[in-house]
């Protein structure tokens, strides 16, 4: 079973549909360690600013370019298109923002922000979200579903050969509020790690099945004490509550999914990358600043010392306090195509004949009415596999093949 170079391995498997990433996979970013993490003394918004600044002045040459940006409509991407502009005033900027059928749409906030800075903006919008997974997994070749990112690209790329965006803004300072305030208020500081753990994983709602134990096949023994195992070093450790949560979110789907994904789409599409939330610099200083500086928990607001940079800017009313992000309905998209699409892979599945997954499993959810979008998100996951393994192991399946029904 192999992926590029590597063997995609039972326990690889095993954390890709329990975790939605794998340790075992090679990131393009550092990890860092609990230490990275120590808080030192408070860092202003202005070394912040400059950092940010120095990245992007090394990212682009020439400013008689055209420039694409991802853009959510949300605080990370707000900042760099702003950095952008006053760095590079000459330079054309094309801004993307995805509408997904059916879900949230995040495009009239991102519309506003780009009218606001008088940049050229298009919105891709997408009917079915799964359509062009077959060909985005042959990318990546590895089996993830949640491939916002090769929509993003394929289209940036018909503009401009750079793509920039606001990745690392949240695992580096501290934007997934919608889950701290659940977290803290289930552990104290008598909790121990495994405790830890497990509220941890409890917090990510959207990707924990309660029988998740019952999924795997024959083939694969599965074990919640391997997992913790491999996320306990993210909380044995000297750390406050918040901070062992940003250790294990930065060294979770930022190195292991989102970087790897975004990274081989990038180079699928000859793009260049401008990241300065995730400069080397960043990376280096913005672990180390106090965790009440980066989040308040009595308002639940994160991200305080970007907030604090927009408002020296005087955007910072174009962006909400809620957190932003490209992100499709799952239930939705579940009810109009992904029932159907899973049904007719997983009723006749290689996955299950391999031994890794329990058809019972299958079988008992997949016709559930009023789905809980945790299993939905297992399904999709299902999916992703099974079409990976249909690409790359039995090679039956072609990878421009679109997913219809």
């Amino acid at each position: 079973m192999e992926s590029k170079n590597n063997i995609l391995s039972n326990s690889s498997i095993q954390n890709l549909l329990t975790l939605r990433y794998d340790f075992e996979q090679e990131s393009s970013i550092n990890e860092l360690n609990w230490n990275n993490f120590n808080p030192q003394q408070p860092i202003s918004e202005n070394t912040i600013l400059t950092s940010l600044e120095n990245s992007i002045n090394h990212s682009i040459i020439d400013d008689s370019k055209t420039v694409a940006i991802a853009l959510s409509g949300g605080i990370d991407s707000t900042l760099v298109l702003s950095l952008l502009k006053k760095i590079y005033p000459k330079l054309h900027i094309h801004g993307y923002s995805i509408k997904f059928a059916n879900s949230i749409d995040e495009t009239i906030r991102a519309g506003k922000i780009a009218e606001h800075f008088g940049i050229e903006h298009s919105i891709i919008e997408l009917e079915n979200y799964l359509e062009e997974l077959p060909k985005s997994i042959s990318i990546t070749k590895l089996p993830f579903w949640d491939l916002h990112w090769y929509y993003v690209a394929k289209n940036t790329k018909k503009v401009s050969e750079f793509l920039a965006s606001g990745d690392g803004g949240d695992e580096l300072f501290g934007g997934y509020t919608f889950r701290y305030q659940k977290y803290l208020s289930l552990v104290n500081s008598h909790s121990s790690v495994n405790e830890k753990i497990q509220s941890y994983l409890q917090c990510h709602e959207r990707d924990r099945v309660p029988d998740q134990e019952k999924l795997f096949g024959k083939k694969i023994p599965f074990s919640w004490n391997k997992i913790y195992d491999k996320l306990s070093c993210y909380f044995d450790n000297s750390l406050e509550l918040i901070d062992q949560v940003f250790l294990a979110d930065y060294n979770g789907k930022l190195l292991y999914n989102f970087s790897i994904v975004n990274g081989s789409i990038n180079k699928e599409f000859g793009l260049k990358p401008i990241t300065p939330l995730l400069s080397n610099e960043i990376i280096q200083i913005a672990p180390h600043i106090p965790n009440s500086i980066k989040y308040n928990t009595k308002t639940n607001l994160g991200k305080l010392p970007l907030r604090k940079i927009l408002n020296q800017l005087n955007i910072s009313h174009l962006v909400s306090d809620q957190k932003l992000g490209f992100s499709v309905n799952t239930i939705n998209l579940w009810k109009n195509y992904g029932h159907k699409i899973c049904k007719s892979f997983l009723s006749d599945s290689q996955i299950v004949k391999e031994g890794w997954i329990n058809n019972n499993w299958i079988t008992t959810h997949i016709d559930k009415e009023n789905l809980d979008v945790r299993y939905v998100n297992k399904f999709l996951g299902l999916l992703a596999l099974e079409i990976w393994y249909r690409i790359f192991i039995s090679k039956d399946m072609n990878s421009n093949e679109k997913l219809t029904i």
